[in-house]
């Protein structure tokens, strides 16, 4: 069995908002329309210069009054502009032809209609939470004498040695505004004219947000490799 690890292509996009759409079956689809792209080639890794395969990628403009030296004099090599999103993307840059500093990369140029993605974004943050909000606990009886204690989650110790509460305990903190990631959502829709994609069901974080759409991961298999 190979151990070498599989690093599928993507592109850096942006959440628009959530809608329904109808199939030739009169079914109602819930959709997510993520603005995917254009992203440009800021910098490509090499495994000879690096030891790994991948580019930069700038998406979204920005004013270069912005943006400090370093973030100007580097993104003046690939002579597109100021970028408010850079984001490195592990890829054989070799196979895709994405060898060229300033190169423009669409949506349509990677993804097409019934393909599965896997969404990466920060979830929308909820704020501190208690344990009912946030795990769901049942809480405490509402009879028998439960007084101010009703969505509390009771005793966390134990008696067992070392007699202290254990590592993953569920506790009342903070909620949301954390790294989350959705396989296998299938692609309904993709308007190549203006780079946006319809993807089934729900993808992490807020309208507006920042998420990065890649090629599924299970099933994922390198041209090398089927071939």
């Amino acid at each position: 069995m190979s151990t070498e690890r599989l690093h599928p292509e993507g592109l850096l996009g942006k959440k628009i908002g959530m809608t329904q759409i109808f199939t030739k079956e009169g079914e109602c689809v819930p959709v997510t329309a993520i603005q995917v792209g254009p992203c440009y080639i800021l910098e490509v890794k090499s495994k000879e210069k690096h030891g790994y395969s991948g580019v930069q990628l700038g998406f979204e403009p920005e004013k270069a009054q912005r943006l400090n030296k370093a973030e100007t004099g580097h993104m003046a090599k690939a002579a597109k502009g100021a970028f408010s999103h850079v984001r490195e993307m592990r890829c054989d840059v070799e196979r895709l032809g994405w060898t060229t500093p300033g190169q423009e990369i669409k949506v349509a140029d990677i993804f097409s209609d019934g393909q599965l993605v896997d969404i990466s974004g920060v979830s929308i943050g909820r704020g501190f939470s208690g344990v009912v909000r946030r795990y769901h606990v049942k809480g405490q009886p509402a009879t028998r004498g439960t007084h101010e204690y009703r969505r509390h989650i009771g005793a966390v110790g134990c008696r067992k040695y070392p007699g202290r509460i254990f590592p993953g305990k569920h506790m009342p903190g903070q909620m949301g505004n954390a790294s989350a990631t959705i396989q296998n959502l299938k692609i309904v829709g993709v308007r190549a004219e203006d780079n946006v994609i319809l993807v089934r069901g729900g993808v992490p974080g807020a309208e507006g947000g920042i998420v990065v759409v890649r090629k599924a991961i299970k099933g994922y298999q390198s041209q090398e490799k089927a071939a």
